[in-house]
């Protein structure tokens, strides 16, 4: 009788545990992703969050079974809500880079990239130091604000920064800078869509990787990612999302 009712105990007890399991197994995943950044991510006339990233993160999600939600979340504020636990991860166009990984776990990349500049039509720049006494938009606390902060001091108030892309752009384009700088698929986008102005590269700058990022330490969801990113690399999505928002053929991408 006391094996019976012992061993009833503990069937009732894993019964209980298996709803619990399986809800956290299920459980749905924020995504924080700064939806200004077209055509990475941005929002339609009826709020829909669409972009590269979006797509590719949906992609990922599918592939390895996890249920997401996508909530436009301001760049200037990404990674206290990703430290607070107000989001799950992050994908928005965050490059992988030393400093960051000190704080943060990264997917392997999914988006190759390089620095742009902006500047109107009639500028002579012609690279990067050319802009030494210009006024240069950046947005906060991105690749664009680490490099002219190394390369013209970071206290410099030549050294613009805002919070968005369109910000910069704006500023620009109404004569509040002579320049502007940032990730090359959002400039050049950005640059087109304004007949006065062009886009300026520089061979000094360096290839940069996007990674989805992680809280220091999610192993398990990093790793699910990273199963989701490699697959949809292997069965040809990636190359049909890079060619639908870019118009041209993805570029190979290292595994980590």
């Amino acid at each position: 009788m006391r094996f019976t009712k012992t061993f009833g105990l503990a069937l009732t007890a894993l019964a209980l545990c298996v709803p619990v399991l399986a809800t956290a197994q299920n459980k749905e995943l924020v995504v924080g992703s700064s939806a200004t950044y077209r055509p990475f991510a941005y929002e339609t006339p009826t709020k829909e969050i669409v972009g590269y990233d979006i797509d590719m993160i949906k992609a990922v999600a599918q592939k390895v079974g996890l249920q997401i939600k996508i909530i436009n979340t301001p760049w200037t504020g990404i990674f206290a809500a990703l430290n607070n636990g107000d989001v799950d991860l992050v994908i928005s166009g965050v490059t992988i880079n030393d400093k960051r990984k000190q704080s943060y776990d990264f997917t392997a990349p999914y988006f190759e990239a390089r620095q742009l500049i902006a500047v109107p039509t009639t500028s002579t720049a012609k690279g990067f130091k050319d802009l030494a006494g210009k006024k240069i938009g950046v947005v906060t606390g991105s690749t664009a604000d680490d490099m002219a902060s190394r390369e013209f001091g970071k206290t410099n108030p030549d050294i613009r920064r805002f919070e968005s892309t369109p910000v910069v752009i704006a500023e620009l384009v109404n004569n509040g800078l002579d320049a502007a700088m940032g990730d090359n698929g959002v400039i050049a986008f950005r640059a087109q869509e304004h007949k006065g102005l062009k886009t300026v590269g520089d061979p000094s700058f360096p290839k940069e990787f996007f990674g989805i990022v992680v809280k220091q330490g999610n192993k398990a969801l990093l790793d699910k990612l990273n199963t989701g990113l490699t697959a949809v690399k292997a069965d040809g999505s990636y190359a049909t999302i890079y060619k639908k928002w870019f118009q041209a053929d993805a570029p190979a991408l290292p595994a980590q």
